[in-house]
């Protein structure tokens, strides 16, 4: 991205110009979520990759956003994304 500019080409007098916009590539799941099955009292671990390591991810259950708790554990490493459910319920399905 950071090569996105005008461009020229000199030649004597005469000078051709162009601009290049380089576009980020587009952040898409290289491993999805998998649906898991799990006894209840049980930790279930829920983990996904994405292209990029450093695009940021957000857990969600029923529309609204899971944070770091005592039930829920949330991580990054490289390019995987990690949800700890401790102790899962019926209620977590």
């Amino acid at each position: 991205k950071s090569d996105s500019d005008t461009y020229t080409c000199d030649i004597g007098d005469a000078q051709s110009r162009a601009k290049l916009v380089v576009q980020e590539k587009p952040c898409i799941f290289t491993k999805e979520l998998v649906d898991t099955e799990v006894t209840a009292g049980e930790d279930v671990i829920l983990h996904c990759e994405t292209s990029k390591s450093d695009s940021p991810v957000k857990w969600c259950k029923d529309g609204k956003s899971l944070r770091n708790s005592s039930k829920y554990n949330i991580s990054r490493s490289g390019f995987e994304a990690k949800l700890v459910i401790h102790r899962a319920e019926e209620r977590d399905s």
